[in-house]
């Protein structure tokens, strides 16, 4: 404990924040020594050792790692709480400097981490899922109101350099407990940033990656594309897990605006789950795509893009039209000619009415170009490509 008190207040008198992040981290090796198990209230010790208002924050902590390592983790989420208001305090009296931010992702990474932990334990006995994490997200965005309000600080040492890392944070909670409309004003206080851009590599690869995410749930697929493909591109080329997440959400996206991925894509992030889906749409295949979203339905699911992959029906629709009006050779299709295709296709309960209400759709989408005779009972398409072309390729 002398050490690391040592440790804790060379590095407060050097004003190292890289150094005090690391030693009120859970991740520290201390969090693991079972000497700090054996006293829930250090209190005395840290008191003795440190000045204020460190040595409030470090009481904290340790509570918390005593908390933790027996696995009490509502009480250990309540002793970071107090960390991090702590901290706030702490933040807020540096008027003219931004050394400590670097502890603020760390005792907010943990109270996140924490939360999560308590809230498993408080779901067992009867708890609302997620409730911490709701309650976790208040004080975070503490964290980033304090970093947020800091306009009056030269560029060097503003704090508003840790309101991305906050965003972050706060994001992962949102998404956890489905809460996107937060997500809103987080966003338009990033995007309104002179900092936006220079923000570090990796937070603004995490940051673009739940703001696609945030625009594919809002069926805005090219702004979609735009953040989780740069999300991609700038993802550490050996963070084969964060890519292959990232194209999780990535693929469906490319998918709708008729982009298909390759195979070779697919097999290279262990994505073959997505390869019968490419498929058929390719095909215009409607009952091979209903059979690969049953397959791997769980999945999907887990994931979230389950119906946004059934969004890709309106392309295998268009895929399949194509076909029936390269066998027809005729500008002016029969729609009893796409009736009959749907029922090979076994769409369940189709008739003559639902048949003009997909093609309807299309031709409104721009996926067909022409018009419906209801007189005769007839698409008539346009001479020249009649179903624009969609891309297939991608990387």
């Amino acid at each position: 404990m002398n050490t690391y008190l040592g440790a804790v207040e060379q590095a407060w008198n050097d004003y190292d924040g890289e150094t005090l992040a690391r030693l009120i981290s859970f991740d520290d090796r201390h969090a693991r020594n079972s000497k700090f198990h054996k006293d829930d209230d250090p209190s005395d010790a840290v008191e003795r050792a440190l000045e204020e208002p460190i040595d409030d924050i470090v009481s904290d902590h340790l509570r918390a790692v005593y908390q933790a390592a027996h696995d009490r983790y509502v009480s250990a989420y309540e002793c970071q709480v107090s960390c991090v208001q702590n901290y706030v305090k702490l933040l807020s009296s540096q008027k003219d400097d931004n050394w400590p931010l670097p502890m603020m992702y760390a005792v907010c990474l943990d109270l996140r981490r924490l939360a999560a932990r308590a809230d498993k334990q408080l779901e067992a006995k009867g708890g609302k899922p997620g409730a911490t994490l709701e309650k976790a997200a208040e004080h975070l965005m503490s964290c980033f109101r304090t970093c947020a309000i800091d306009s009056k600080s030269s560029e060097d040492v503003t704090k508003r350099w840790g309101m991305l890392n906050m965003v972050n944070q706060l994001f992962k909670i949102y998404f956890q407990v489905n809460k996107l409309h937060l997500c809103k004003p987080l966003i338009r206080a990033i995007e309104s940033s002179p900092l936006k851009e220079r923000y570090p590599k990796a937070q603004q690869v995490t940051y673009k990656y739940y703001v696609g995410r945030k625009y594919m749930f809002d069926n805005s697929f090219k702004a979609a594309e735009e953040y989780l493909s740069y999300a991609f591109e700038h993802c550490h080329r050996e963070s084969t897990a964060n890519k292959r997440s990232i194209l999780i959400y990535l693929i469906p996206v490319k998918m709708l605006l008729g982009h298909m991925p390759s195979l070779d894509l697919l097999a290279k992030y262990d994505l073959l789950q997505f390869k019968d889906i490419v498929t058929s749409v390719k095909q215009g295949n409607l009952l091979k795509l209903n059979g690969a979203l049953e397959k791997n339905e769980r999945f999907f699911i887990k994931c979230g893009i389950f119906l946004i992959l059934e969004k890709l029906k309106i392309i295998t629709y268009r895929n399949l039209f194509k076909k029936v009006s390269l066998l027809v050779k005729s500008h002016q299709i029969p729609i009893d000619a796409f009736l009959a295709a749907l029922k090979m296709m076994e769409v369940d309960e189709i008739d003559n009415d639902e048949t003009q209400c997909i093609l309807a759709n299309l031709i409104y989408e721009g996926r067909i170009k022409g018009y419906i005779s209801h007189q005769h009972q007839k698409l008539v398409v346009s001479k020249q490509q009649p179903f624009p072309p969609l891309s297939v390729s991608t990387g």
